[in-house]
């Protein structure tokens, strides 16, 4: 199969789901069984871990995450804060051949929401004073990103995707299985930025967003010249454990140190069944998308450094100062943080996709409502014919349980009540992946396997 170009393709982790909050209010249709694989039976969902008087239905959001596989997610975990009320839960299966239930506390390939954390280290050397958001690149690292391009782009360019740098997926991956192949494949960082840079780029410097791991893999780079230390050593020693994560890391080899649900990838079909991918060399994705943590964990992350606890207030400013994210208006990206405009408000936050697990985290600007959603199966549905990603019951579903978490208001012995109006869609995904290097047919069909 040839290559596609990365900015042919907009792959969304969450779909469009037409009126998400008159789904609230009525069930979803039933997933076609030629679009999805049955899901196993349902398991019952995990119950809160923190009762008391909360703003939070626990009720609602157990049905809602249980509603998410009953729909076709082989297995969801959530966790939800509002204040001090906290609740988790758990639906579906983590293995589909044993039936190992899922668990909220279970560790997770988080992929993109990893580029909040790299920012964040970048921002702290902003107002450290060795970095300079508006300084060309080229002035750090002048070998990697030389002349008259290493002038043009600016270290904010990286961080907002506005570098108009392509990605360098289209040299890892040139048909589905290369993704089998490259399981246990050790990638370094400055090669794929090279691949990343010897590319057609998307356009000019501070042109427009062009979502591209490439940008982060280089920030991690930078950090690397200015500090004198691996950016994973940094991030780890002064975001990680500042934000006092517990179980949140940069896995050492292809194989999770933890609790873990297995991972399954569809692929559009092109993998019929889903394979299996929770084994596998994640330095492919690097600084963009390598952590690994747990949903309580990046609520954690979110709270601290909306609360102003990780960086300087002027460095938080910057993060939040955005540039439209393609054509959705709700949906817009700062330095590493993406804000989507809700009924109830904006909330800030990021999304996650790597093989095998999809990941959202979104918080409201004071931190004091979130909800952080993992799932199991990813590429679930075929793509249109002009490549973009179908949507259906899952979607929809997935849309209505981060709703609900964030916009529902508890009356206490009265229910939730949601919010007035609906979105008219969910945020095309900012997260790039795998499948954007891959042409896939508008009807896929499942490879040949040996």
């Amino acid at each position: 199969m040839p290559l596609s170009p990365p900015s042919r393709r907009r792959v969304r982790l969450a779909a469009t789901a037409t009126a998400v909050l008159l789904a609230l209010l009525a069930p979803a249709l039933p997933a076609s069984a030629a679009e999805t694989p049955a899901p196993p039976a349902p398991v019952a969902t995990t119950a809160a871990d923190r009762p008391a008087r909360s703003g939070l239905d626990r009720e609602a959001l157990a049905r809602s995450l249980q509603d998410l596989h009953k729909e076709g997610m082989y297995g969801a975990y959530s966790a939800v804060r509002n204040g001090d009320a906290a609740w988790r839960g758990a639906s579906g299966v983590a293995d589909i051949k044993t039936g190992r239930p899922m668990r909220p506390d279970f560790e997770h390939r988080i992929g993109s929401i990893t580029k909040t954390f790299t920012a964040v280290a970048v921002l702290r050397e902003v107002g450290r004073g060795t970095i300079e958001l508006d300084a060309p690149i080229g002035r750090y690292l002048p070998g990697l990103v030389p002349g008259e391009r290493g002038r043009a782009i600016t270290v904010r360019m990286l961080l907002n995707h506005t570098s108009g740098i392509a990605d360098y997926g289209y040299a890892l991956w040139s048909k589905p299985e290369d993704l089998e192949t490259g399981r246990f494949r050790h990638h370094d960082p400055r090669k794929l930025a090279q691949l990343a840079l010897a590319a057609e780029p998307t356009g000019k410097p501070g042109e427009a967003h062009h979502y591209a791991n490439a940008n982060y893999v280089i920030a991690g780079l930078l950090l690397r010249k200015v500090t004198g230390e691996t950016p994973e050593t940094y991030i780890t020693d002064h975001v990680i454990r500042k934000a006092g994560l517990r179980h949140t890391y940069f896995p050492r080899s292809p194989y999770l140190t933890g609790p873990h649900a297995k991972m399954y990838e569809r692929l559009h079909g092109m993998f019929d069944p889903p394979h299996e991918f929770s084994v596998y060399d994640m330095s492919w994705a690097g600084t963009a998308g390598s952590l690994v943590s747990t949903m309580d964990d990046l609520n954690t992350f979110f709270r601290a450094l909306l609360t102003g606890r990780l960086i300087g207030k002027a460095e938080l400013r910057e993060m939040q100062t955005t540039v439209p994210a393609g054509n959705d208006p709700t949906l817009r990206y700062g330095l590493g943080l993406l804000s989507w405009d809700l009924p109830c408000g904006r909330v800030w936050g990021h999304n996650g996709l790597v093989p095998g697990s999809g990941t959202w985290s979104l918080s409201s600007p004071d931190g004091s409502r979130q909800v952080s959603l993992g799932t199991n199966l990813t590429r679930y549905y075929g793509l249109n014919p002009d490549g973009t990603e179908k949507s259906g019951p899952i979607d929809t579903a997935m849309g209505i349980h981060l709703v609900r978490a964030l916009c529902s208001r508890s009356a206490e012995g009265a229910g939730s009540q949601p919010p007035s109006t609906a979105p008219q869609s969910l945020p095309q995904s900012v997260s790039q992946s795998v499948s954007q290097s891959i042409r896939v047919p508008a009807s896929p069909q499942a490879p040949a396997r040996g």
